[in-house]
């Protein structure tokens, strides 16, 4: 088989496996350091497809310079760096690695939830500077969160690993909001579903698990963050530009909301004097969210086979955009 794929960055060593194993021709990234956007283009000319991931920029310019390309595929369940309706008009299908990250991006915010509730990061941060000192009964308290109200903004895949997790531990009412309502949630967690109005007031811990898009891009900020309980826990581990940071500095430096725990900042990565990482009620975590062994290698798994399947009987396992392929006839050379 004479298809050359690129890889953007350094993969888990299975990808490159499968890909040689089916015939593929592949050139591999040896840095991790992202391509710039030229160089992407230049080196993806010379390719018929790639395996790339959120820090590559496959917009317009992109895919009018590569128009030649078979199909994209994406090392993520995300795709907010591709233009996916300008793809689609290429016939150029687009796939993803969706369901395996969401046992682990769950735990993520599991995690953070907890560490923030306790203010973890800034205790350890007290040993680290010597300022482990005497008992205090009053000093830098967490709150509990057994029997409180979480909030969950995006209940899909993600969202419902970290419900299980909320509603088993600490037996948290949970309450979501959805563009479409998640009957298996209702029937399975007794989830409520609710305008996002009332998510923000009634939610104890709001967790964010949905995509990002133009009806979710720092939905919330200011006005947000000022309906949300004072005692309340913001958790993201979606996308940074969901929130907006200023916004949420603000908040938790007023006391609008009590906490934050973070994998998602805005922007990415985070400047290392950012206010945030110095909050005693904030965690942050440098979008480690799928960041398992196990995880990584089935993401690398997945991306390969949406390109195997494609070029071996025209179909794509996990694609975000199935109408590109309908006028798409590719064949093996």
């Amino acid at each position: 088989m004479s298809k050359k794929i690129l890889f953007t960055r350094i993969y888990p060593k299975i990808a490159q496996t499968q890909l040689q194993e089916a015939g593929f021709k592949v050139t591999l990234r040896e840095t991790d350091t992202p391509f710039d956007h030229k160089e992407l283009i230049e080196k993806s000319k010379e390719h018929d497809a790639i395996l790339c991931t959120l820090t590559d920029k496959i917009d317009d310019t992109f895919l009018n310079e590569c128009s030649h390309m078979d199909i994209i595929s994406q090392f993520a369940v995300g795709y907010d760096n591709i233009n996916v309706e300008k793809a689609t008009e290429l016939g150029i299908p687009i796939g993803h690695t969706p369901e395996a990250l969401n046992e682990a991006t769950a735990d993520i915010a599991f995690g953070l939830l907890l560490a923030t509730s306790r203010k973890m990061f800034h205790q350890h941060k007290k040993i680290i500077h010597g300022k482990w000192g005497s008992f205090t009964p009053t000093g830098d308290l967490g709150i509990e969160i057994k029997n409180k109200t979480l909030g969950i903004f995006g209940l899909g895949r993600i969202g419902m690993e970290m419900a299980k997790l909320c509603k088993a531990a600490y037996n948290m009412n949970v309450i979501y909001h959805n563009r479409s309502r998640n009957k298996h949630a209702e029937k399975t967690l007794d989830a409520t579903y609710v305008p996002f109005e009332e998510l923000l007031t009634q939610s104890d811990v709001i967790s964010l698990h949905c995509n990002l898009n133009e009806g979710t891009r720092e939905i919330f900020n200011k006005d947000a963050f000022q309906k949300m309980k004072s005692r309340a826990i913001f958790i993201n581990t979606a996308r940074g530009p969901v929130h907006n940071e200023s916004d949420l500095i603000n908040a938790l430096q007023t006391g609008e909301i009590w906490g934050a725990g973070l994998d998602v900042t805005n922007p990415e990565p985070m400047n290392p004097n950012n206010e945030l990482l110095q909050m005693p009620n904030v965690c942050v975590l440098p979008h480690i969210g799928s960041g398992t062994e196990e995880t990584r290698d089935e993401m690398a798994r997945m991306a390969a086979n949406n390109i195997i399947e494609f070029y071996k009987n025209g179909t794509v396992p996990n694609v975000v955009n199935p109408e590109a392929i309908m006028n798409k006839t590719t064949t093996l050379k």
